[in-house]
């Protein structure tokens, strides 16, 4: 019997997206292939504590009476000795090299782990989406799912990600990025450089952030303001796009799931119908009303097009893995197609776009989940080809 791979599923996090993360967390560990794979869940607090395997399965059931036991995220005299994830062990600190056999003191205790072969991080947004956590796994060299430290901080930040967007030459709505510096120093200055720019309505985003939080569609300067000093409170860069389909009409959103490294595939086009103006976070999460249409009514030029463009975002971010690619479509007149955004790790219930996109396409929930995992030692392997000393 061929031994099953060791795969740490890795949620929580400090990130405003939290909730997200454990619902994600717990879809894929009910649906993972358990004949394929041993499960390990690490579970990350709001604060940044790692908990172990029990108490990471406390933190999805709500549980938080155990947490003041836990270690402090990169607490050296909490954690002495730890190689990280690569031993299996959700404590924080700078990890060593892989050694084969390894053991770890864990306070006064000798513990023999076994290796995690593959980390599964299902971390949405701040820490764990921009490159941050990607870097982590990179020095404890160990093989990942989704995309690298370029990729997730080019796919999170909304102006660098726009920047290669336009390089490759893809269409992208007008758009005025700004320092949140600039905002708080001098307000009218700010309005007045926007408003040159750019058409009501507007929207503002933070920069570095997912799942809608933070952003706000402004028809007018009087709701400007308040959009800038929202977005403000989420990050120091802000973006600030013009609407498509102008003040009397809503664009069309539709979503594009991309799958695979260095030969990627985009799925079916699917379409979001929010139920509010547009498909901010409450529209997405707590409230009723938002429909997804798979696949979105589009001629067969339009949805080879725009799966095109979602394969050439894909690229031009250097992602890998997964990744869901957005665009904003005009609703009447030419249906001219914007590309909106990418999104490195989306939201991954059975009921989120990504998978269904999938699923709609061919490809099972829990089929899905062992394809990414596939994926994450495929590239693996591909950076094992590489040298990073001279030879002598």
């Amino acid at each position: 019997m061929a031994k099953k791979l060791r795969v740490g599923i890795l949620f929580g996090g400090r990130s405003g997206e939290h909730e997200v993360s454990l619902l994600s967390a717990a879809s894929i560990l009910k649906a993972i292939d358990r004949k394929k794979f041993e499960v390990v869940p690490i579970g990350i607090t709001r604060e940044g504590r790692w908990l172990a395997a029990g108490d990471a399965t406390n933190l999805l059931n709500g549980a938080s009476e155990a947490l003041a036991r836990h270690f402090r995220a990169g607490d050296p005299e909490a954690t002495p000795g730890a190689k990280l994830l690569h031993e299996g062990i959700p404590t924080l600190l700078v990890p060593e090299p892989p050694q084969a056999g390894a053991t770890l003191e864990k306070a006064s205790s000798r513990v023999a782990v076994s290796a995690l072969d593959v980390v599964f991080p299902v971390l949405h947004g701040t820490f764990g989406e921009d490159g941050t956590i990607q870097g982590l796994f990179e020095l404890a060299g160990i093989a990942y799912v989704g995309s690298g430290v370029l990729g997730s901080a080019a796919g999170m930040d909304k102006d660098a990600m726009k920047r290669l967007f336009a390089q490759a030459g893809l269409p992208i709505v007008k758009h005025v990025a700004l320092l949140r510096s600039e905002w708080e120093k001098s307000p009218r200055k700010a309005i007045a450089r926007i408003e040159a720019a750019l058409k009501y309505p507007v929207f503002v985003k933070p920069a570095n952030l997912g799942s809608s939080v933070g952003i706000s569609k402004a028809h007018d300067r009087k709701e400007l303001a308040p959009a800038l000093t929202l977005a403000a409170r989420y990050d120091r860069k802000l973006i600030v796009e013009e609407g498509v389909g102008g003040k009397r009409t809503k664009a069309r959103e539709l979503e594009v799931a991309v799958l695979g490294n260095d030969d990627p595939k985009a799925s079916v086009v699917g379409e979001i119908i929010p139920g509010k103006e547009f498909y901010d976070y409450e529209a997405k999460y707590l409230s009723e009303g938002s429909v997804p249409v798979i696949p979105a009514k589009l001629t067969a030029t339009e949805s080879q097009k725009i799966r095109e463009m979602a394969v050439a975002a894909f690229r031009a971010c250097d992602l890998s893995g997964l990744a869901r690619v957005d665009f904003l479509m005009e609703p009447a007149g030419r249906r001219r197609i914007y590309l909106n955004e990418v999104n490195t790790l989306p939201g991954f219930t059975r009921i989120s776009m990504y998978p269904k996109l999938w699923e709609a396409s061919g490809i099972a929930y829990k089929d899905l989940i062992s394809r990414l995992i596939d994926l994450a030692l495929e590239r693996q392997r591909e950076k094992a080809r590489t040298t990073y000393t001279r030879e002598a």
